[in-house]
């Protein structure tokens, strides 16, 4: 009871102030309420649908966004089935980060259930040409920047008083990507060209071989969940065998039961520790470029 007062004065005080500055500077007025709703509110909340998207969207966003990713880390986006806390963290979101290019194809049912009017989508392989019907296109990092453009965009648009800071922040991760981008291909340059080939387990892997100049031989799941049947792993080990093929590559939520069989009948080896779908627990590979950092750094200990 004491405070009322000075809560009351403080009130009057700022009521004052906003309309003095209302009648003589209406956007500048405008800005002020919606600097005061942000605050209020607190951070723009961004859900992601993989948690590789949440690193461009702490860097574009850093302090002004709080993001949550919907499939868990070392789970499948192609597989995945949404449960309840899932509409909770959409129906809660401002914004909406999706890779598109029929990737999640749970997500359009999540969002009738929970989106509300006024979320933004942001699609960020939307206007990217996507081939072979391969959605993994934030794994080449020139098609990254494009993804940190959209979110970008999307953020001035949902929280435009922070506009500068967004921009600043995409063009020092554009920079960043840039350094990423050279470093990879030194060190794809020092695997002797007869030996860049990979036989991976899914393809998630083809747009960052196209960049850097990886042939992608073949692919062991054609189809999310779908195994091989003994023909098509007969295939794959004559390949390996045609082209000496050092190893067989996957991702450690996959079982590596049909690797070891190729890789047992081509006499190579088993890299079962490359990250895409998802960044890992792992300090190494804990965002998108220490990701690519540490699977190029796997990839090329095994061509060479």
């Amino acid at each position: 009871m004491r405070r009322l007062p000075v809560i009351v004065g403080a009130l009057a005080l700022l009521l004052s102030a906003c309309a003095h500055v209302n009648s003589s500077h209406p956007s500048t007025a405008l800005r002020m309420t919606t600097t005061a709703l942000r605050m209020t509110r607190g951070k723009i909340r961004v859900a992601t649908t993989i948690s590789t998207l949440n690193s461009f969207v702490q860097g574009v966003g850093g302090e002004y966004v709080s993001v949550k990713n919907i499939v868990p880390i070392g789970a499948s986006p192609e597989t995945f089935a949404p449960a309840p806390q899932d509409v909770a963290t959409v129906a809660d979101a401002d914004v909406l980060v999706e890779n598109g290019a029929g990737l999640e194809t749970w997500l359009d049912r999540l969002l009738r259930d929970a989106g509300k009017p006024g979320l933004r989508v942001v699609v960020c392989a939307q206007g990217l040409l996507v081939k072979y019907l391969n959605p993994h296109l934030w794994m080449d990092p020139v098609f990254a920047k494009q993804y940190v453009a959209k979110i970008r965009d999307a953020l001035i648009a949902a929280d435009p008083a922070h506009s500068e800071a967004y921009r600043r922040n995409a063009a020092s991760y554009d920079r960043r990507l840039d350094d990423l981008i050279g470093q990879i291909r030194r060190q794809i340059a020092t695997v002797p060209p007869s030996h860049r080939y990979m036989i991976v387990f899914h393809n998630a892997w083809q747009y960052y071989n196209d960049r850097f100049g990886i042939t992608t031989l073949g692919f062991v799941e054609r189809n999310p969940g779908q195994e091989p049947n003994p023909q098509q792993v007969a295939q794959l080990i004559d390949l390996a065998k045609q082209h000496h093929v050092h190893g067989v590559f996957s991702e450690p939520e996959y079982s590596p039961k049909i690797l070891y069989a190729i890789a047992q009948g081509a006499g190579i080896s088993v890299v079962e520790d490359l990250y895409d779908d998802s960044v890992g627990t792992d300090p190494r590979v804990a965002n998108y470029i220490a990701m690519l950092t540490y699977d190029t750094n796997v990839i090329v200990h095994a061509l060479k």
